[in-house]
């Protein structure tokens, strides 16, 4: 199902998505419209859960959360696994996020923490979660980061899929 959205809709989120804090009127200015359009616009975006928050990036170094783990986490496959697993995986302190995978492994759990016994206590927490079987953690040396630009992701085949459904 395609969202109901433009072109002017996928350039406004490209403006928010490179700067959380940029302002209406200076999205207004490079996309020609007046603030009030573009606060419409992206209130709409929000209603029709496009954009599912604004929120700051805060640099994790700043706050001393500088040990970094992805941990492959293998399960016993029975009805809602994917579902319950994944969750109360995401409930641990320290962990970012969470991907149900396909191959070798089940699940991927991205973790940063301050301290490598924080890891040691949020793995044994992983691993005391009912149908988890194993687990393997790799410690990230150094992170590389681009924008997450979303809507500046879209090929051409999925920018025509939205725009002319």
């Amino acid at each position: 199902m395609c969202p109901d959205i433009d072109d002017i809709d996928l350039k406004i989120l490209q403006q928010i998505e490179a700067d959380f804090d940029v302002s209406l009127e200076t999205v207004a200015n490079k996309l020609d419209l007046s603030k009030s359009a573009v606060h419409y616009r992206i209130q709409k975006l929000k209603d029709e859960e496009i954009i599912n928050s604004v929120t700051a990036d805060v640099d994790p170094f700043a706050l001393g959360l500088e040990v970094v783990s992805l941990t492959d986490v293998s399960v016993t496959h029975r009805e809602g696994y994917s579902e319950n697993i994944g969750e109360e995986i995401m409930t641990i302190d320290g962990v970012e996020q969470v991907y149900y995978t396909m191959g070798d492994v089940d699940f991927v759990a991205v973790s940063r923490v301050q301290t490598r016994s924080q890891l040691n206590d949020l793995i044994e927490e992983v691993v005391a979660i009912d149908g988890v079987n194993e687990t393997s953690s790799k410690f990230v040396l150094e992170e590389f980061h681009g924008a997450r630009n979303i809507s500046a992701n879209l090929t051409q085949s999925g920018r025509d899929a939205i725009l002319d459904p």
